[in-house]
């Protein structure tokens, strides 16, 4: 058993089950997936290199695949996920990826990261399963996604009940997240944030379409109990009371973390050491330089 277990924050049978329903109902990838997937395969028109052989985690009744492809000199596509759909080639559990060392020149994920509860050891894994040079982009939710039904749960059930019970998930901040890429054992790691704004017509609506894309509470310790018709009604209120715009359509964030980082390669470029640059900063800039007084 390791010293320092992993916090079982999520509840991965859970997550499981509500992902079948999703795909069995045509909810998944829903448009988070599919701005997910727009984002890797922008980013990944802008890098030269080309990958034979790509890893897609999270690609059940995904379009990616099929995308990845595409693209010239790809010559093989391994479709994985947790839950057995059409088109899988691997089916395993996400936070122990089963993946050999060196056997991926790149490794992309739509959505998922998240909702993983030992997310430093699943990157280190990914890391190893990269050949030297490889990449790895992910695409999770992060930072202040969802805040207005956090907000609007916290005070429904502190109108009505004692306390409140954990009902949105916790996001990783980009900037935490761009240190894991660090900590895994990558190189060149960028991590990067694009907020969308989205309108629902209520509360409620938002709350039932987080349901049919299969992300309705996933936590572990979340409350076991019926919410109850009182309690739903009140988290509804709050929330149109409280983000409604003019027209009367309520807003709900998004935020959609990218990170981006390679496998260790000796033609990657490295820092400089501290001391060795061969002009002043000052004379690069055409400036004057001003000596601060001691």
């Amino acid at each position: 058993m390791a010293d320092n277990p992993s916090p079982i924050l999520f509840d991965k049978t859970l997550l499981r089950h509500r992902r079948r329903r999703a795909l069995a109902t045509g909810g998944w990838p829903g448009f988070l997936g599919a701005a997910a997937a727009d984002d890797i395969m922008l980013r990944l028109t802008a890098i030269s290199r080309q990958f034979a052989d790509v890893v897609v985690l999270g690609a059940a009744g995904s379009d990616l695949p099929a995308r990845l492809a595409g693209r010239p000199g790809t010559s093989r596509v391994i479709a994985c996920d947790e839950v057995d759909w059409p088109g899988l080639e691997r089916i395993f559990d996400h936070e122990e990826p089963d993946l050999a060392d060196a056997s991926a020149d790149c490794i992309v994920w739509p959505l998922g990261l998240e909702c993983i509860n030992d997310i430093p050891g699943c990157l280190a894994r990914l890391a190893r399963a990269l050949r030297p040079d490889g990449l790895l982009i992910a695409v999770l939710l992060a930072g202040s996604s969802l805040v207005e039904l956090r907000r609007a749960w916290t005070g429904a059930e502190a109108d009505l009940r004692a306390g409140a019970s954990p009902r949105v998930a916790p996001f990783g901040d980009v900037r935490d997240l761009g240190g894991l890429l660090q900590r895994a054992g990558l190189a060149l790691p960028v991590a990067d944030i694009d907020r969308l704004t989205v309108r629902y017509g209520s509360g409620l609506a938002l709350m039932r379409d987080l349901k049919a894309m299969g992300l309705a509470n996933p936590l572990h310790e979340r409350a076991r109990r019926l919410t109850g018709p009182a309690l739903l009604a009140r988290a509804v209120a709050l929330y149109d009371r409280d983000y409604a715009d003019p027209d009367g359509r309520v807003r709900t964030t998004f935020e959609l973390a990218s990170l981006t980082a390679w496998a260790p390669h000796a033609s990657q470029p490295k820092p400089l050491k501290p001391g060795s640059a061969k002009m002043r900063l000052a004379d690069a800039l055409g400036t004057s330089e001003m000596k601060l007084k001691r």
